[in-house]
């Protein structure tokens, strides 16, 4: 990410946002009680929000920077790694959700995002569910990613991605600046 993209992450504007709109409209009927696997993230904002869920939270983190100053501020709380989600060091079947929240667009390409989706489903037990949000591309967007790693996904093809990855079912719902998507596997 760029320094304007890292800066934004870190705001508490960006932190009240998530936790009041995002996370809530992403997760809504998602089960968050039991092994929930986080892909991508970054500052841990969806992190503190989904260990006040009840659940156990793994999650995975890319930049080890970032791995490590979240594994620093929650401790014991999460089980935080640093990995790629699209090849996740994890056997079959360990989790019942995987989420993802505002960083698929980060991922460098569809194909990797593809990578993605398909070990999301192959770490979740079967009846599991892949949920997740993004951003939707727009001026403000572009001008946020000058710089800096932008692959936005298509909502019109995302459910079908994801069926090809190995989920049963897929729903997409959109909204001016974002999509919200949940999977079962």
């Amino acid at each position: 990410m760029n320094l304007l993209h890292r800066r934004i992450c870190r705001s508490d504007s960006w932190a009240a946002r998530m936790r009041s709109q995002i996370l809530p409209w992403a997760c809504r009927g998602v089960p968050l009680h039991a092994d929930v696997l986080e892909i991508g993230p970054g500052y841990g904002v969806a992190t503190g929000w989904l260990l006040e869920q009840g659940g156990r939270v793994t999650a995975v983190e890319v930049d080890p920077v970032l791995a490590a100053a979240l594994r620093e501020r929650l401790g014991d709380r999460a089980d935080v790694r640093t990995g790629d989600g699209a090849d996740l060091p994890f056997p079959d079947g360990s989790f019942d959700a995987v989420v993802c929240f505002t960083m698929l667009h980060h991922v460098p390409s569809a194909l990797q995002q593809d990578r993605l989706f398909a070990q999301a489903a192959r770490v979740l037990r079967p009846g599991g569910v892949f949920a997740g949000s993004d951003s939707r591309a727009g001026l403000f967007f572009r001008l946020l990613h000058v710089a800096d790693t932008m692959v936005v996904v298509d909502p019109g093809s995302l459910s079908g991605r994801l069926r090809s990855a190995g989920f049963a079912d897929a729903a997409v719902d959109t909204v001016p600046r974002a999509i919200r998507f949940r999977a079962t596997r």
